[in-house]
């Protein structure tokens, strides 16, 4: 078996990315104790079904993703404890963040991604998570959020039919053992329009069934119905790509407590202009990092945050770029 595909199939890995990257930091097997170790050198090695594996460094299996060790990075650097507080991670994709805030005890956490299917089951299971998504940040309010969490955490039910409206019994002979005699009473007998109203209406029902068009409602799944979707959070961070945060900033600051406190993921390559980044996204120029910093210093004084700290990032991108983390606290 592929040594990356061994990896995440054993449980060591949660994907073939990061089963690569943990062999790029060392994997050894044997088939028994006693018999030598031998050396994975590269993804497509074979690895025997029963062999007994040994990660030389297991850090990047700590959590979902890399991004987890980023923010434990930040978050050790920062002094900032999370336990028992309700976070949001802003650009939740497959939940390193997310499992970082868990793993340190973090009330819970309702993460944003404007994509779709990315979290890791793991997460996504977890009564502490929920995931939003399909929802844009550089766009989010209050109510969209509130709206969004609802939505994620209902199901959707048929609305039940209305038997009231149901003749019980139409014809009074029907409840007289179809006796029709001098004495039959019929004022309890249905009305023909009664009748005929009754199933033209189960007969509409019918039809906007078959169309998918029947009114329905939303009911929240067994075991959901006391989660807190409050759109105030003692701490917001994210890790976005492909936009500035000087787009997200304006839009998730109204989303964090008076007294709360932000750790936004900086990434230079998509806060500068396209002649400033080289071939492979890459930023070359290091006197451009200043420009990044300012530049976001400046959006948070504009929408009322105040910058504790600028710290780098413990560990580089994927993709090698030097990364930031930009620490505010709400000065509202």
């Amino acid at each position: 078996m592929r040594a990356d595909v061994f990896l995440v199939e054993k449980g060591h890995a949660t994907t073939r990315s990061q089963a690569q990257r943990l062999i790029a930091a060392g994997v050894q097997w044997r088939l028994a104790a006693g018999l030598p170790w031998l050396k994975v050198a590269k993804n497509g090695d074979e690895i025997p079904e029963m062999a007994e594996v040994e990660l030389l460094d297991a850090a990047e299996a700590k959590y979902i993703s890399r991004g987890g060790l980023k923010l434990e990075g930040a978050l050790a650097a920062t002094g900032i404890k999370v336990s028992g507080l309700r976070c949001l991670d802003v650009g939740q994709s497959t939940g390193g963040f997310t499992d970082c805030l868990l793993q340190l005890d973090a009330a819970q956490v309702i993460g944003v991604d404007v994509g779709h299917a990315q979290l890791h089951d793991k997460l996504r299971d977890d009564p502490r998570v929920v995931c939003v998504e399909g929802l844009n940040a550089r766009s989010v309010t209050a109510e969209s959020l509130q709206e969004a969490c609802e939505e994620s955490l209902c199901e959707v039910v048929e609305e039940e039919e209305d038997n009231d409206t149901q003749p019980v019994a139409p014809y009074a002979w029907m409840r007289n053992g179809g006796m029709v005699d001098e004495e039959y009473d019929d004022s309890d007998d249905a009305k023909e329009q009664d009748v005929e109203s009754f199933k033209s209406e189960r007969a509409a029902r019918a039809k906007a069934r078959a169309a998918g068009a029947l009114p329905v409602k939303r009911k929240r799944r067994p075991g959901t119905e006391r989660v807190d979707i409050t759109p105030e959070f003692d701490f917001i961070t994210g890790d976005v790509s492909f936009i500035s945060l000087t787009l997200i900033l304006p839009a998730i600051k109204p989303l964090l407590k008076p007294d709360g406190v932000l750790l936004m993921l900086v990434k230079p390559q998509f806060e500068l202009q396209p002649g400033q980044v080289g071939k492979g996204g890459i930023v070359r120029d290091t006197a451009l990092y200043a420009q990044v910093e300012q530049r976001i210093r400046e959006c948070c004084e504009s929408v009322g945050l105040k910058v504790e700290q600028w710290l780098d990032s413990a560990i580089e991108g994927g993709d090698g770029n030097r990364e930031f983390f930009v620490y505010a606290r709400n000065a509202a």
